[in-house]
């Protein structure tokens, strides 16, 4: 397996929706102390709430060791050239700190090719006439399907994939090789009670279960037609969200790791907007790190 050239991530992360609701003080509070208990690296989408690469600013520099990552950074959301600048600064502020993931995102845009728009947002960065910057801007492309990952392996750093099973993890590090770097981000509950957590988990599910693209992904994971509906069967919510104990939870994040991840970045769901998952986080974390 293989890393990103200079950077230690470690083997588990954190990956979060929960400073999109938060103020500027009470994140930088979290962040600091996720720091001080050993976490590596704190992977954040961008959904409309907060500007990526702003946030990724304040929490870069709310803190001293720990890396920041754009999971994802929406390619409608700016330019490339934008994009590029943003992402030089905080590499050239923060050296060896920031890595921007890039990713399709937001809402359909009918007859537009997702590889296609992504090749060329890529072509368009690259060709900037600028001065190589000191510090190399790290990216990753948000990638599932076999072609976002070929991509992925010969234009960036490697990948990152979002509300996948372990057997997709085989797959994905056969396509990107032994030298490409491979983030997988997979959800968490720490809930012991079936019906509870399968509950929970369903509803962090259905939105994912209503689009179109993460349908054809579902079911190129080998999920049935009549597995998607209702909420999704039993297996695929115990496939896509962990839940029980720590230990029992981290054991089976682990099995990304020895089908090929480099890094794994845990979600834990169940937070109320506003609120923290600071308690989870430090349960997960005597457990996995």
């Amino acid at each position: 397996m293989s890393g990103i050239d200079g950077l230690d991530l470690g083997t588990f992360g954190i990956y979060t929706f929960d400073f999109e609701h938060q103020p500027a003080g009470r994140i930088r509070e979290s962040v600091q102390e996720l720091e001080e208990r050993g976490w590596r690296a704190l992977w954040f989408p961008e959904v409309g709430r907060r500007e990526a690469l702003t946030l990724a600013g304040h929490l870069l520099a709310a803190t001293e060791r720990l890396h920041v990552v754009n999971g994802i950074a929406q390619i409608w959301a700016r330019d490339a050239a934008a994009a590029q600048a943003g992402a030089a600064l905080l590499a050239d502020a923060h050296p060896g700190r920031h890595i921007l993931g890039l990713g399709y995102g937001g809402r359909p845009r009918p007859g537009v090719k997702p590889l296609a728009a992504m090749a060329a947002y890529l072509d368009e960065m690259d060709a900037l006439d600028a001065p190589a910057p000191k510090h190399p801007v790290r990216r990753l492309l948000a990638a599932y399907g076999p072609r976002m990952l070929a991509l992925a392996r010969d234009r960036t750093d490697g990948a990152h994939t979002y509300h996948v099973s372990v057997a997709h993890t085989a797959e994905a590090r056969e396509i990107l090789g032994p030298d490409s770097f491979l983030g997988v981000e997979h959800a968490v509950l720490l809930e012991t009670d079936p019906d509870t957590a399968r509950a929970t988990a369903r509803e962090h599910l259905r939105p994912y279960l209503d689009t179109p693209y993460n349908l054809a992904k579902f079911r190129r994971l080998g999920y049935a037609e009549d597995e998607l509906t209702d909420g999704g069967s039993d297996r695929l919510v115990d496939d896509l969200v962990f839940w029980g104990e720590p230990d029992a939870v981290a054991a089976r994040l682990r099995a990304h790791v020895q089908a090929g991840a480099d890094h794994v970045a845990v979600q834990v769901i169940g937070t109320e907007p506003g609120a923290s998952s600071l308690p989870a986080w430090r349960l997960l974390g005597d457990a996995l790190l």
